[in-house]
């Protein structure tokens, strides 16, 4: 009888087991639950990763033939293929429909796409000079000097941007400002017919005889016989 006695289980021992058993319980219930929600978030990668490939997909199919009609000049085909795929937050459909775009004539549509492109890639310099196509086609020239600047901004050397905004000022007649851009092209670029010879005409426009003489002969030398330095020439002599 004390060997029955001894081992009787009471109330509080009974409630102890009980409260063990049901943190155990809570715990397990706990992990499946965790690994459940592991296995649906995975679930849901899984199938982006589908969405995503499937989508690229998509627009490499709509590129290729955007490409193929581009080459046949059917600009409005080349268009409509870009735009059954058009996602607005997307960089490369929005710069390549405003090249699309710019080619079938529609400079304001262009604008608006190399906008979007730039919006969402502020440095981008490609997207920059694609702008300044349907801007300068509109004579929006003011859009295409601020382009040109934030090219500078981000690439002081581009040797495009700076020849272009001697150009413009030359164009204007404001020889002093377009020295300065032409200078650095030469100084990158000291054999280059191009700035050579804009260069040579712009020192010969600021009455600075000698080194316009000395530009015009290593044009010559570049382009022997060329027309527009043997003019410069005549009128140093």
């Amino acid at each position: 009888m004390e060997t029955l006695k001894s081992h009787k289980v009471t109330k509080s021992q009974s409630y102890k087991v009980y409260k063990v058993f049901k943190v155990h319980k809570v715990r397990e219930n706990s992990c499946f639950r965790s690994r459940g929600l592991g296995i649906a978030i995975l679930l849901v990668i899984i199938a982006s990763l589908g969405v995503t490939a499937q989508n690229y997909a998509l627009q490499q199919d709509a590129f290729a033939k955007s490409q193929a009609y581009e080459l046949r000049g059917n600009f409005t085909d080349a268009i409509a293929a870009m735009k059954t795929v058009y996602q607005e937050e997307s960089y490369e459909i929005n710069l390549r429909l405003g090249w699309l775009t710019y080619l079938a004539g529609q400079f304001t549509e262009s604008s608006a796409f190399y906008q979007k492109a730039i919006k969402l890639k502020p440095y981008s310099i490609e997207a920059k000079f694609g702008f300044v196509n349907p801007a300068s086609a509109l004579g929006n020239w003011d859009q295409v000097i601020s382009q040109y600047e934030e090219i500078l901004t981000i690439d002081p050397q581009n040797s495009v941007a700076n020849y272009r905004m001697g150009s413009i000022w030359y164009g204007r007649k404001d020889y002093a400002k377009a020295e300065k851009f032409l200078e650095k092209v030469v100084n990158l670029y000291p054999f280059d017919y191009d700035g050579l010879v804009l260069y040579a005409w712009t020192n010969l426009k600021l009455g600075k005889m000698r080194e316009a003489q000395v530009l015009f002969n290593k044009v010559l030398m570049n382009r022997p016989k060329d027309a527009s330095a043997l003019e410069g020439l005549g009128l140093i002599k």
